[in-house]
């Protein structure tokens, strides 16, 4: 197909039709893209028939979640007295997980749930909460630790924690309102501090020719900006802050756990021996144990069933099945630059925080 300007002095343009092979591969990059990109949730399919008939399959509209609903996973379901079994796992903030591989829960709003179906059913006689976490946010925190003192004070249920392979920052901070607190024997716990994380990107705007123009009326509205490099002052005065919470850490770990000193509460992590040595925790057991333990406190006896709170369409079944609400880390595609995603900047965290993959998921 050849195309002629205006003007006939010149040669005529010749467009090329891409080949079938291109415009698929085309298309096929196209719909990664939106899909790793919009997906901000996993897409659910309700199925209705039989194997030997036909299957029709349905998308339930988002506003249908099912709430909470007990399953039994341990002991004869027949039996009424209960043990209930809430779970908390990953990072810990107010917000809703949305993403691939993600049920989209609000960690705080499930922990709430499921307090309450625990506090409304008399039959369940104690709680055991089965701790994975390096912490989160300082409000996501000490909103689920005065829920769980409420809790308590409401129900005069015991409250057992069983640390799995972390029990840091925030988490630990929750665990301290509990009866009492266990770990394994290969437990990471501790982490009691605070941290912000604050950007520097600058040089790389420069760089792009980007030259950010605040308009402000008041000298620190934009304090932690990464436009710009943080002053001294501005960095004094989110240490304060940043202290302040540190403060209201330190003090839930001492009205709580008298044996703990003061030196082992500067953000270190320790293993579960040290932390059985020091205070932080009452021994080193199993989950199945720390079960037995809550059995105990609560009076319940041995003949109990275990029960745990699951979502219709949580595929979790047992007690150690983790409910999938953490979005796929795709590192090959940059959808989230630390530093330039202002809009979800910043948050104090009570979060042990080795590693730059967590930034993305605490943001």
């Amino acid at each position: 197909m050849e195309l002629y300007p205006h003007d006939l002095n010149r040669q005529p343009v010749r467009l090329v039709r891409p080949s079938p092979i291109v415009v698929i591969d085309l298309l096929a990059t196209i719909l990664m893209v939106v899909g790793v990109i919009g997906c901000q949730k996993p897409m659910k399919v309700a199925m209705t028939g039989n194997l030997t008939g036909n299957v029709t399959t349905h998308l339930p509209p988002d506003n249908t979640a099912s709430p909470v609903v007990q399953r039994t996973v341990q002991g004869d379901s027949s039996q009424c007295l209960k043990i209930a079994i809430i779970d908390i796992d990953g990072i810990l903030l107010n917000r809703n997980f949305k993403g691939l591989e993600s049920m989209g829960e609000n960690p705080v709003a499930l922990f709430h749930e499921k307090l309450m179906a625990a506090q409304r059913d008399p039959m369940i006689r104690g709680v055991v909460i089965r701790l994975n976490s390096p912490g989160g946010s300082v409000t996501a925190c000490d909103l689920m630790r005065r829920d769980l003192l409420q809790f308590r004070q409401m129900t005069g249920k015991p409250v057992v924690t069983s640390i799995l392979d972390t029990g840091a920052g925030g988490a630990y901070y929750l665990a301290t309102a509990s009866d009492a607190i266990y770990a394994h024997p290969t437990s990471v716990i501790g982490g009691v501090g605070v941290i912000i994380n604050i950007y520097n990107m600058s040089d790389t705007l420069e760089q792009q020719n980007i030259e950010p123009t605040p308009v402000r009326a008041g000298e620190h509205i934009d304090l932690g900006s990464p436009a710009f490099k943080i002053s001294k002052d501005g960095k004094g005065l989110l240490e304060e802050i940043a202290k302040e919470f540190h403060v209201r850490f330190k003090d839930a770990v001492t009205s709580t756990r008298p044996n703990v000193s003061e030196k082992d509460l500067d953000g270190r992590v320790f293993t579960a021996s040290y932390a059985k040595e020091h205070g932080f925790i009452d021994d080193t057991i199993y989950f199945d144990e720390a079960i037995c333990e809550a059995k105990i406190l609560s009076g319940a006896g041995e003949h109990v069933k275990v029960v745990m709170f699951r979502r219709a369409n949580d595929r979790a079944l047992t007690e150690f099945d983790i409910t999938p609400n953490t979005p796929v880390s795709l590192a090959s595609i940059p959808l989230s630059i630390p530093g330039l995603d202002r809009a979800k900047l910043p948050h104090f965290l009570y979060l042990w925080q080795p590693e730059s993959s967590l930034e993305s998921h605490a943001y």
